[in-house]
């Protein structure tokens, strides 16, 4: 029994049915909010404690073993999503005492936050290929809601495009998760896995590698079906934009390192090779949307698209150090774009715009907010010492290790083009002067609570920026740790059905 597995599904999951229960009162479902997400950090941090220690943490929901129940796994790399997870669930509810509004509080705010939560665990934890589908649905349910939530027309454009392409990632999903169980008779990934290797029928393999390598590339913005989050992310409250930015893109990254290391791994220089163009493209699409806007989100929703491609290359390598880089560039990645939004929206509600065009003057007024921005933005960038450099640094070594040529000096052009649109928003948003035509006064707020609960988090996340660039040697050996467990899948697999593959 090891209930450290299920609790970071639990927590957020009791935590939206309380909030939901506490609807009449919004100071009680703030105060409900931030427990619950401190006791998902906590409980995720036990469970990564415990990976540390046994390798794999396996429960059997209801007794039922493997491969005949529903069973939930946590290796290094599930562990590391979850921690990550519970500390966007903590930074994200703190923010939101001041950001969310109270007739977003009181249309179910706080419950549909932690039922997305409960959606992201539960799909990083999921040893059963059935339930990721579920819990992705669940996640969509969730975040489609917080999406609109508003009404805005912006709002329910962008939410028309984000749910069109997710569902339409959901059907093939589907569908191809029961072609899988058709052609191998079960559910269970490790068991999957096992009888996987024994196909004959290896066309048909490589046919259903494609139909989930197409399912999760949607859900992770990855090119050529990448448009619908540049579209959405910057239409809803920053609070939600942030949380979809550092987590929701990460669970279809997540999944096709799962799948793509423990299930179809027989035939990699088909599969792989693809992921290795669809990655090159990503960065490529992604950063040149990026430069051509003006607007502070959509930026950033384009350089999620640009990002995504680095996560995508360190798997399509296929290497241990590509891996590595891969698990790093996660980590820091959910941290920094995470915080970049929170910065956006305290921008916004200093100066009421995300318009670069009317926004200026913060530097001269608010410079300890520019250096915040400073850090995050820098460290997407790729510059040294920040957190960024080393994730580049380490997919860059693996790509000329592997000889890639031509996706490594892409990956190395689009570091200069993000270091060109960061330094963009600090043109217009921190050291042009304020325009004439938008009003400065929020500039002269002095720092009242409301204002300090939107930074405190802001500087958290820049503190573990700083930490992981100057100390990364802890998050390298973790990385490292995940690469070895991802590329021989036998204890994986051992741990979940107890035999030897």
């Amino acid at each position: 029994m090891s209930p450290e597995v299920a609790l970071p599904i639990i927590i957020p999951l009791m935590t939206g049915t309380l909030t939901l229960l506490a609807w009449r009162s919004n100071i009680v479902q703030k105060i409900l909010s931030v427990v619950g997400s401190i006791a998902l950090l906590a409980s995720s941090i036990w469970l990564l404690s415990s990976v540390l220690d046994q390798g794999h943490v396996v429960m059997y929901m209801g007794g039922w073993v493997a491969p005949y129940g529903i069973t939930l796994v946590a290796d290094m790399l599930s562990a590391i999503m979850v921690v990550l997870t519970g500390m966007m669930a903590v930074a994200i509810a703190v923010y939101s005492l001041s950001s969310a509004s109270a007739s977003h509080e009181r249309f179910g705010y706080y419950p549909l936050m932690h039922l997305l939560l409960a959606g992201v665990a539960g799909s990083f934890l999921t040893g059963d290929i059935f339930n990721l589908y579920v819990w992705f649905e669940v996640m969509l349910v969730a975040s489609f809601a917080l999406l609109i939530l508003g009404g805005e027309r912006a709002q329910m454009e962008g939410a028309v495009k984000y749910v069109t392409l997710n569902l339409l990632s959901s059907a093939i999903f589907l569908s191809a998760v029961g072609l899988l169980y058709g052609l191998v008779g079960t559910l269970n990934m490790a068991d999957i896995a096992v009888k996987l290797s024994q196909a004959e029928d290896t066309g048909m393999v490589d046919v259903i590698a494609v139909m989930f390598m197409v399912a999760f590339g949607i859900k992770a913005a990855a090119f050529p079906l990448f448009f619908w989050l540049p579209a959405s992310y910057h239409t809803g409250p920053v609070a939600v934009s942030a949380l979809f930015a550092g987590l929701l893109t990460k669970v279809g990254v997540y999944a096709l390192f799962r799948v793509f290391t423990l299930i179809f791994n027989q035939s990699p220089e088909f599969t792989h090779n693809i992921l290795l163009w669809v990655a090159a493209f990503t960065m490529l699409t992604g950063v040149l949307g990026a430069a051509a806007q003006f607007e502070f989100r959509r930026i950033l929703s384009f350089h999620i698209v640009s990002q995504i491609g680095y996560m995508i290359l360190g798997l399509a390598l296929y290497t241990p150090l590509a891996i590595i880089g891969g698990v790093f560039y996660i980590m820091h990645h959910i941290i920094v774009k995470t915080n970049l939004f929170l910065i956006s929206g305290i921008a916004h509600r200093l100066l009421g715009t995300y318009d670069l065009k009317k926004l200026g003057g913060i530097y001269k007024s608010r410079p300890v907010l520019s250096v915040l921005f400073l850090v995050p933005a820098l460290s997407l960038a790729g510059l040294p010492p920040l957190s960024g450099f080393f994730a580049k640094f380490i997919i860059i070594r693996a790509g000329i290790e592997a000889e890639a040529w031509v996706v490594t000096g892409i990956a190395l052009l689009v570091g200069l083009l993000t270091l060109y649109s960061m330094i963009k928003i600090w043109a217009e948003v921190f050291w042009k002067k304020l325009p004439e035509e938008t009003d400065g006064s929020g500039l002269d707020q002095v720092m009242t609570p409301s204002l300090a609960a939107l930074y405190l988090p802001v500087i958290l996340l820049a503190a573990c920026t700083l930490f992981i660039g100057l100390n990364g040697q802890p998050i390298y050996l973790m990385a490292e740790m995940s690469a070895q467990q991802l590329l021989n899948p036998t204890g994986y697999i051992e741990a979940v059905l107890g035999v030897k593959p």
